[in-house]
């Protein structure tokens, strides 16, 4: 009888990985991959790339009224 309840537990857990399985695919055809495979925090900001916009052009855009 053990044997009995093991197998359906384990089988409800199957079922369960496949229920949410298929949620988040539907999930990800209506909305699409929300998480972009690169975030700038993984990119070195004083690599080739910076474009020279770091913490120079961030001072130069507070307003006078806000101590620039």
């Amino acid at each position: 009888m053990s044997e009995d309840v093991a197998d359906s537990s384990g089988a409800e857990r199957r079922r369960e990985a496949q229920r949410a399985a298929a949620r988040r695919r539907r999930l990800d055809e209506v909305f699409g991959t929300t998480m972009p495979e690169q975030t700038s925090d993984d990119v070195d900001a004083t690599g080739p790339d910076a474009g020279g916009r770091g913490d120079t052009w961030l001072r130069e855009q507070v307003p006078p009224h806000h101590g620039g």
